[in-house]
């Protein structure tokens, strides 16, 4: 059985690898999230990260149809006390913002399309820095307090403001940020390392990366001369015009090779080995896409590995 992973300082125990349920409502309809979401448990997984905003970008949505699903597959499968759900505020169309008053209306419309008297994790999906920190983490201690929320994070925060943020809990005796959601992978390294990640190992944050994947790129489906039927694909393809991409797929594919691994679990098996990674998120719009990458789950890399995908991601 996969060993759990702290979640930071928050006591809850994670996969290692969360679904990104941002695919639900957009490229999977119910019937495919219930089986996507149904092989995921099946396997182990336990950690489902949503927003309030997915998938309001797809033609006639409103944002919050992620949410909804997951509640509706929550409530035909009777496990809510099994799965640990994330999910944001601040994009949703009718909750923009970071103001108390928004952050409590959208964390109420969130508990109702889930279907659940709480949320496991709540991040801040982008920061807003016209909002004081000490309204955004006084807002948040309220859902705290009121039973709500049981623990907050962040994402796409500075490094400034996540210091100030923090410095505000432990001076006020406030709810705390327990984890961090950057943007960071093989071939998009710089907004983590550096002050950002030092800050998160300082302060005993969490992360769980978004865009693990790079849109699909590190998944090795994306080659000269191929096309790809995907939503994502003009995202992922550009990464094969950089020199760093293809340097990138040629280790991903030596190293998969070693393992007799999929390529997509190898990029994983990197992220999830750097300091302060918890669980990457990756989604899969059909069951038949999580096989390569729950296969991290079981993978560990060297570290002449590592090395190997450091230096061809420099």
């Amino acid at each position: 059985m996969t060993a759990l992973r702290k979640l930071g300082t928050s006591g809850i125990e994670v996969f290692p690898l969360a679904l990104g349920g941002n695919v639900f409502g957009w490229t999977a309809d119910e019937t495919t999230s219930f089986a996507v979401l149904d092989a995921y448990t099946a396997a182990g997984g336990n950690f489902v990260d949503t927003a309030d905003s997915y998938s309001a970008w797809v033609e006639g949505n409103q944002g919050g149809e992620s949410e909804t699903i997951i509640g509706n597959w929550l409530r035909a499968r009777g496990n809510r006390d099994d799965v640990v759900i994330a999910t944001k505020v601040s994009q949703h169309p009718e909750y923009q913002g970071l103001s108390a008053e928004n952050i409590k209306a959208a964390a109420d419309a969130s508990l109702r399309r889930l279907g659940t008297d709480h949320i496991d994790l709540y991040y801040t999906h982008f920061d807003k820095p016209e909002v004081p920190v000490e309204e955004i983490i006084g807002a948040l201690d309220e859902l705290v307090k009121a039973g709500k929320v049981r623990h907050i994070a962040a994402s796409n925060i500075s490094a400034e403001r996540l210091r100030a943020s923090l410095e505000f809990s432990d001076r006020e005796g406030l709810a705390r940020y327990v984890a961090l959601q950057p943007h960071y992978n093989l071939v998009s390294r710089d907004t983590y390392e550096g002050e950002l990640q030092d800050l998160a190992a300082r302060a005993g944050l969490a992360a769980v990366p978004y865009y693990a994947l790079a849109s699909g790129f590190l998944t090795g489906k994306y080659r000269p001369g191929t096309t790809v039927d995907s939503p994502r694909a003009g995202g992922a393809a550009q990464h094969l015009r950089s020199e760093r991409g293809r340097a990138v797929l040629t280790a991903l594919d030596e190293i998969a090779q070693a393992h007799d691994a999929p390529v997509a679990a190898v990029a994983l098996a990197w992220l999830a080995a750097q300091p302060t990674v918890i669980a990457p998120i990756a989604s899969a719009r059909t069951p038949d896409q999580l096989p390569d990458l729950l296969a991290v789950a079981d993978l560990t890399l060297t570290e002449r590995e590592l090395d190997r995908l450091t230096q061809a991601s420099a």
